[in-house]
């Protein structure tokens, strides 16, 4: 994982921001106008090669110029981004040799005017790298607070890469070790970027190596490269989980590593496996059923009680279910055991849970029921999910047996009297006849509920009605039938 310094560094200075300062009367000379100035050195030495860092803005009156072609050419080869040459003492003008040779090796030459002390250059400098600093820290701190507010959404790992694809103007991906792409935002990019995406996310997060093979060298956190004007990142996800965050941007500031780091560490939290202490247990109960071991037999290992409650979502928007986002929901309702198929994500909670609405996720819930009993529940919650849907209610939860009159007939009798009254309805009727009845015949919710045509369901209720020879109009029928359905669960 990148590190995450407390604020990004400090940005360079554009050349043309200093040469903007009326105060100071700069002229350019010679050499191209873009810069990036990194600090201000003042030097009258005759090589001052020995002492600069690169990206210095090096003021000298010339007190030691002698050969202006070796001079120019060893600050080319320290990295100074600019030579500033001030008129008077040594010389009246700036020599026409020092022009020509920053010309023909590409250095700004700026002249700074008698007036105007070196002194005044750098603190001019500086102040401008202090309002760049601000304004830096203030992007990121905004990019911060999108990055989190994002984290907290019901879809978290597809919403913060949107936000980071913002912040970044760029493209953004989550990546598997072999390069596949989970998720991914901003806008396209091409065909040789995704490749080149592909090779950084394998260096940072390599494939697992074979059985019986050496282990490998520590692989970095980040990789970075650039093509064709496009920087391209690589950030190793933590947790040791195989993914990588990359990133392909058109330019790269001084804050982008600190916001993309941000990023990295809350998609680290995001996609991390959300296991407690007894997930060896749990991992153990997997593998004995797996192996045919019996439910009640396996139970004990699950270690969190008798019972389990169902959870069935779906998105409000629509939008399919992935396993981050099952995980993320599993998270927030407090259990590791989630799953996902393309558009439901399922949950399993030990014991008798009251579920919250989750912002962006409609939620059906069955009753508790041990372990055995977890298909009866599976299907109880699927039921609960559609009557929410239907709806429009954000939790539904299934209503247990039935009491009252029906609770005075005994149990046994009242299913072998739906099993004979259902008889001729095969599962789909009869669940649509179910849902029907439980949405007081409402073609439309019962439709959505089911997620098919409201046709179908019209046609499915004829084909129920004319297999069981009864009027479905009739409220008495309706009942009976009811109490049948709620008997055969």
């Amino acid at each position: 994982m990148p590190d995450s310094p407390a604020g990004p560094p400090t940005p360079p200075i554009a050349l043309t921001e200093l040469l903007g300062r009326e105060d100071l009367r700069l002229r350019l000379l010679a050499g191209p106008e873009q810069a990036d100035l990194l600090w201000v050195h003042t030097s009258e030495m005759a090589d001052p090669y020995p002492y600069l860092l690169g990206g210095e803005l090096l003021l000298t009156a010339g007190v030691q110029l002698s050969d202006a072609d070796t001079y120019v050419a060893r600050l080319v080869e320290a990295g100074a981004s600019a030579l500033g040459f001030g008129v008077t003492p040594v010389y009246d003008t700036v020599p026409d040799a020092l022009v020509e040779a920053c010309e023909r090796h590409g250095l700004p030459l700026v002249e700074v005017p008698p007036e105007t002390r070196f002194t005044a250059i750098a603190r001019a400098v500086w102040r401008l790298m202090a309002e760049a600093r601000h304004r830096e820290l203030r992007r990121v701190t905004r990019a911060q607070q999108a990055l989190a507010t994002a984290a907290a959404r019901p879809d978290p790992v597809p919403a913060v890469l949107r936000q980071l694809a913002v912040q970044l103007e760029g493209r953004v991906a989550l990546l598997t070790a072999d390069g596949g792409v989970l998720h991914a935002a901003g806008g396209r990019t091409a065909p040789d970027v995704q490749t080149a995406l592909a090779r950084l996310a394998r260096v940072v997060v390599p494939a697992a190596p074979a059985a019986g093979t050496p282990g490998r060298k520590p692989s970095p956190s980040s990789a970075a490269e650039s093509r064709d004007g496009v920087h391209l990142f690589a950030y190793a996800l933590g947790g040791g989980q195989g993914l990588a965050l990359a990133l392909a941007t058109p330019r790269r500031d001084a804050g982008d590593h600190t916001v993309a780091g941000i990023a990295v560490v809350l998609l680290s939290l995001l996609t991390a496996p959300h296991q407690g202490a007894d997930a060896a247990g749990r991992s153990a109960a997997l593998v004995r059923l797996l192996l045919g071991a019996a439910p009640p037999d396996v139970a004990p290992l699950l270690g969190d009680g008798d019972s389990w409650t169902v959870v069935h979502a779906r998105r409000t928007d629509g939008a399919p279910a992935d396993p981050l986002n099952a995980g993320a929901l599993g998270a927030a309702l407090g259990s590791a055991l989630s799953d996902a198929d393309r558009e439901t994500v399922r949950v399993l909670l030990p014991g008798h849970r009251t579920v919250p609405p989750q912002p962006g996720w409609t939620v059906g819930l069955s009753e508790p029921s041990p372990v055995e009993a977890l298909p009866d529940a599976d299907a109880q919650a699927a039921r609960a999910l559609g009557h929410a849907v239907a709806t429009r209610a954000p939790v539904s939860a299934y209503r247990p047996g039935l009491g009252g009159l029906a609770a005075l007939v005994p149990p046994d009798h009242a299913a072998a009297h739906a099993r004979a009254l259902l008889a001729p309805l095969n599962g789909p009727l009869a669940e649509t006849l179910r849902c029907w009845l439980g949405l007081h015949g409402s073609w439309d919710r019962t439709a959505v509920a089911l997620q098919v045509h409201r046709n179908t369901v019209r046609q499915r209720i004829a084909r129920c009605a004319a297999l069981l020879d009864m009027d479905l109009d009739d409220m008495d029928v309706r009942t009976e039938l009811w109490f049948a359905l709620r008997s055969s669960v």
